[in-house]
């Protein structure tokens, strides 16, 4: 069945005048006449049954109709020139698309990913920040770098690394002293994740110890962000330590009290949907990266 769309002149025409508010400055930057602008629009309001614009003697306004047209006709544009570009760029590359969680992909991925293009310069990964699971049938990501329990409907997950979670806060919270009994920590703010609402809970837990507040503090979604809070004395935050490397070489952020807590079998995965799993550039990725993770894991003991 034929599409009902426009053409893609018109569009142009139509998103260069509501942009510039001027059929003139419209046919400027498109190289073409004021008249073959507007005939490009007339068309277009045919088209769709409605005016855009509202004429007159000192010119054209958008119409409410216009407005809102505009704005989803040019962001659609945008994506166009955004994939036109990318497939122009690829010359024959293969592009991975990733969703990853944020700190993880910007403390532990960025830092290792230069090893994967020097072994394979053919294939361009591209990052993309995502908390939460999706569905991969709505998006156009290749795989998924998530923390979780890998139930995660129609993909094959593949294990990295688990996560211990250690109180850490600025040197100004201990006043001198090497760490914090419980009784103070449990008394100081607790900055709480948004995506992990139970990790002071658990680690208390896994002390033996009850804390009626162990679930209130400010909350944040990004270890970015409880690192950032934590730096800035607003209270104690639970964070692998391998994701604040440097803020706690420089001092920054000390630790707050030596116990660690694993997160039981919830950790880092790379997941793939099923329709992709024999896709060569993502088998590629997913070998180093296991070999990453599996490097990584045995140089912590």
């Amino acid at each position: 069945m034929r599409r009902k769309i426009p053409s893609t002149a018109a569009l142009i025409a139509f998103e260069a005048a509501a942009r510039h508010q001027s059929f003139t400055r419209a046919a400027e930057e498109l190289s073409l006449t004021q008249s073959a602008i507007c005939r490009q629009i007339g068309g277009l309001e045919d088209f769709l049954g409605l005016a855009l614009f509202r004429r007159s003697r000192r010119g054209v306004q958008l119409t409410e109709a216009g407005q809102s047209y505009a704005r989803r006709i040019a962001s659609q544009l945008d994506a166009v020139e955004r994939d036109t570009l990318s497939v122009m760029g690829q010359q024959g590359a293969t592009s991975l698309e990733l969703a990853v969680v944020p700190t993880f992909g910007t403390q532990w991925l960025l830092p290792r990913l230069r090893h994967f293009q020097a072994r394979q310069p053919q294939i361009t990964v591209n990052l993309t920040n995502r908390t939460r699971p999706f569905l991969f049938a709505d998006t156009d990501f290749d795989a998924a770098l998530y923390f979780g329990d890998a139930d995660w409907s129609g993909t094959e997950a593949h294990f990295l690394m688990h996560e211990d979670l250690q109180p850490v806060c600025s040197p100004a919270l201990l006043d001198g002293a090497g760490q914090l009994d419980l009784d103070t920590l449990a008394r100081l703010p607790l900055l709480q994740q948004t995506t992990r609402p139970y990790a002071w809970r658990q680690w208390f837990d896994s002390l033996g110890l009850k804390v009626a507040r162990d679930m209130t503090g400010p909350r944040l979604e990004l270890f970015s962000m409880l690192a950032q809070a934590a730096e800035h004395g607003m209270g104690v935050a639970l964070i692998p330590p391998f994701l604040i490397q440097r803020e706690l070489a420089d001092g920054r952020l000390v630790p707050a009290h030596p116990h660690v807590y694993r997160s039981g079998t919830r950790g880092y995965y790379l997941m793939i949907p099923e329709r992709k799993v024999e896709s060569a550039g993502l088998i590629a990725f997913k070998d180093w990266l296991k070999d990453e993770a599996a490097l990584w894991r045995r140089e912590q003991g």
